[in-house]
């Protein structure tokens, strides 16, 4: 194998930027800046253990603005070891399992430098890195060939790195250049695609992360209980999340384990949680709601015991850090509440009580029902039984997406998305524990928590906002719901009730489905006479594997007008949606796309919105359209009528295969006569 030139490519890089007068540090050399030089030696290292990450060279750039931008430069010295990607285009420095993919870190320039530009994404408060890998061979002539791979790491694009450019050399980074280039960075722009790509890899990571962590405070951490652990991760988040110039992110290196009251580990936290919130100038009872919760199990004396020097709080707060710290911190819109509760809770095995009732919805569903209630930039969208808020999530993705879309101006849009979060989203939740979690999946989504309420749905909401404009109602035009199934109905009450306080607009529910078939006529009968069922899906029954196992259909319903005897339904039998799922509790992915999932849930969406002109991967065996009697309240759950008429081919067929028969036991018979004649 050619001999590594590393040191002769160090070399000549060094001295480009020695040339540009540009103040960098070498591999050895602290960057003098604590925040950065403590998350390289902090984040896991491109062997896999813990801290040591060196870059070749580091330095800070500043443009005419004066905003800082980390530098990261790793070297290498052979030819073809500039820079390994995936499939998709993107530095592949995953594996299959969504874990490092420590061979291509250590092996490639750019895939080294894209990992320590990681490690400041979650461990600083910066947003934006540079980062460069440098490779070369000597060519016969003896002279040395280069190449350069620059790539801006960045929160926008979820850390995954996007490629800035093709460069010969470093003067890019000289100063009067670097300004012309760090305005080429501000113009790469991601499609939604690829958006979309992003997040669906950064979700799998985030379930293997969680499934990771999960299992080590299950194996390793005694004495916590299942709310324990649950509100130990969001005082970790909620603490870690900081407010630029305002309250400080919590360094693990800040709990000190000490024992007096005050001085706690867990006083610590919490102080930092109290601080967050009132900067978020949260309504007074809410704050005083989640203080309450989080301190119960903050400030018990177990988990602030010290052993060995630290207590089992410090242990705990470090390894949620170390294993989600960049998930939320690069803003990834996702129900990362929702996730981390399935995760929590799928150790208790649902077997009995209340759990049964708070199975959240996956993602892919959430955003189902969210497209089927015709969701925009300009709906107001209200959730019954809003669990982890994991619907209004999806409700609230769709909303950005849509007005990024369609407003050009950036003010505006920043205007929209400040209304959208604040005042186009209603969630009810009445269990305390999982109401906890809803306002902490909202914080993380930069906030959409104020009008997240702490109510029976059913006997105390009046349909008004819940904090700002109390004394107004709520707009709502489209309403998405799971709920609990024990509720009555089915919870069908719910539906009822909902549908009841909108005007108009569109409502997309998940429900058992016995609810359409005899368990919830009197509800069912009430709301067609005010509202339109449109549809209704048959859905996989393994939807919820590991949790629940009853059949679900979804409902969906025009609001506002009385269901006509006349009108067509569209009765869709969706069993087969794609997916392959699997209930494998340490699995870092149990959910595959094996045959067009993607696709048949957009058919899915085109079909109920413009009928059975948008058949293409279904067929007319799985999508039917038949009337309902409004009186009965029963007849929700239809599907195709299978034919049973024989046809000419058919009895054809069965001809054939009875001669086909008869000639085999003729054959078989002469062939037992001929080895009788034979002995």
């Amino acid at each position: 194998m050619a001999k590594s030139i590393e040191p002769n490519i160090a070399e000549l890089a060094n001295g480009w930027l020695k040339s540009y007068n540009l103040p960098y540090k070498l591999e050895q050399e602290p960057l003098d800046n604590t925040e950065i030089d403590k998350a390289l030696n902090d984040y896991f290292s491109k062997n896999g253990g813990v801290g040591g990450n060196r870059p070749d060279a580091k330095l800070i750039g500043y443009d005419k603005y004066k905003n800082p931008f980390p530098i990261l430069i790793e070297y290498k010295g052979y030819k073809n070891k500039l820079v390994k990607l995936n499939r998709d285009g993107q530095v592949d420095n995953k594996t299959a399992k969504s874990e490092p993919n420590f061979k291509n870190i250590n092996s490639f320039a750019v895939n080294g430098a894209v990992h320590y530009a990681n490690a400041l994404l979650h461990h600083t408060s910066y947003t934006e890195i540079i980062a460069i890998g440098m490779t070369g061979y000597k060519d016969e002539k003896g002279e040395i060939q280069q190449e350069i791979g620059v790539y801006y790491v960045a929160k926008s694009n979820l850390g995954a790195g996007q490629k800035v450019g093709e460069y010969t050399d470093f003067s890019f980074l000289a100063p009067e250049n670097f300004d012309a280039f760090i305005e080429k960075v501000k113009t790469l722009e991601l499609t939604q695609k690829e958006i979309d790509k992003l997040k669906e890899q950064k979700e799998k990571e985030i379930d293997a992360s969680l499934v990771k962590l999960n299992n080590d405070i299950y194996e390793n951490e005694k004495g916590l209980g299942e709310n324990d652990r649950v509100y130990l991760v969001a005082a970790s988040i909620i603490a870690t999340l900081g407010i630029p110039n305002k309250v400080p992110v919590l360094d693990k290196s800040e709990l000190k384990s000490q024992t007096f009251v005050g001085g706690r580990d867990g006083d610590i936290v919490l102080g930092r949680i109290k601080a967050f919130l009132d900067e978020k100038q949260l309504p007074t009872e809410k704050k005083e709601l989640i203080i309450r919760t989080l301190s119960n199990t903050l400030l018990t004396n177990n988990i602030n015991k010290v052993e060995n020097g630290e207590s089992q709080l410090k242990r705990v707060f470090a390894k949620i850090v170390d294993d989600l710290g960049i998930y939320y911190k690069i803003g990834l819109t996702t129900d990362f509440t929702g996730k981390l509760f399935n995760e929590m809770y799928g150790w208790l095995g649902f077997s009995q009580d209340k759990l049964n009732d708070v199975v959240l919805t996956p993602s892919y569903i959430a955003t189902l029902l969210v497209k089927l209630a015709r969701v925009n930039k300009d709906s107001y969208v209200w959730d019954f039984a809003t669990g982890s808020a994991g619907l209004l999530v999806a409700a609230m993705n769709e909303m950005l997406i849509d007005a990024k879309n369609n407003i050009t101006s950036p003010a505006e849009l920043t205007q929209k998305e400040i209304a959208i979060k604040a005042e186009q989203l209603l969630g009810l939740e009445l269990l305390s524990s999982v109401y906890m979690l809803a306002i902490l999946n909202m914080i993380l989504m930069g906030d959409g928590s104020s009008n997240i309420l702490n109510i029976d749905s059913i006997k105390d909401f009046d349909g008004n906002y819940g904090f700002g404009k109390t004394d107004s109602k709520f707009p709502a035009d489209a309403f998405i719901l799971n709920p609990p199934y024990s509720a009555n109905g089915n919870g069908m009450n719910f539906v009822e009730k909902a549908l009841g306080m909108m005007n108009k607009g569109y409502g997309a529910i998940i429900i058992q489905n016995s609810a359409g078939s005899g368990k919830a006529v009197d509800y069912n009968k009430k709301i067609l006479a005010k509202h339109t069922l449109l549809a209704s899906i048959k859905m996989p029954v393994d939807i919820f594997i590991g949790k629940s196992s009853v059949q679900t259909n979804v409902y969906v319903f025009k609001v506002g007008e009385k269901h006509h005897k006349d009108e067509m339904v569209k009765f869709i039998d969706f069993s087969e949606d794609g997916y392959t799922r699997t209930s494998r509790r340490k699995s870092t992915n149990n959910l595959k796309d094996t045959n067009q999932a993607k696709e048949r849930y957009q058919e899915l969406v085109n079909l109920i919105r413009f009928g059975k002109s948008k058949l293409n991967i279904f067929t007319e065996k799985e999508y039917y359209e038949n009337t309902i009697d409004p009186e009965n309240g029963a007849d929700w759950n239809q599907s195709a009528p299978i034919d049973t008429k024989p046809t000419l081919q058919d009895f054809k067929k069965t001809v054939s295969d009875y001669l086909a028969w008869e000639i085999s036991t003729i054959l078989k018979q002469g062939h037992t006569e001929s080895e009788k004649l034979g002995k």
